[in-house]
């Protein structure tokens, strides 16, 4: 076994005090402009109308682009992630397959 000095955990402590005044010189030293606001108009509900492709309408207010393809394709990997995951979940009992959820939609009868 070696006996550790301490003397190779100088330059990762130089380091992390280096990377820490690095940033608290960068977070100080920034300046932030005036904040926008929308007054008067609901954030919430462009979102909504934006994520349904609905901005070209007149009840969109807040101008966006429209992400009716994005919220599709993240919809169709959810409900594929969660089709994977009762997939998996099944086990086997003697040689065939016992769906996850058992007898809780059945009778509760044997076959």
């Amino acid at each position: 076994m070696t006996e550790d000095t301490g003397g190779s955990r100088v330059l990762p402590a130089a380091a992390v005090a280096l990377l820490f005044g690095v940033m608290a010189a960068t977070f100080l030293g920034a300046e932030f402009g005036e904040f926008a606001t929308f007054e008067g108009e609901s954030v919430i509900h462009n979102i909504g109308y934006a994520l349904f492709n609905l901005t070209g309408y007149e009840v969109s207010t807040i101008p966006s682009e429209g992400f009716l393809a994005a919220f599709l394709i993240v919809a169709v990997a959810l409900d594929v992630a969660v089709d994977g995951a009762i997939y998996l979940a099944k086990r086997e009992e003697d040689g065939s397959i016992v769906a996850a959820v058992g007898g809780a939609f059945t009778d509760g009868g044997e076959r």
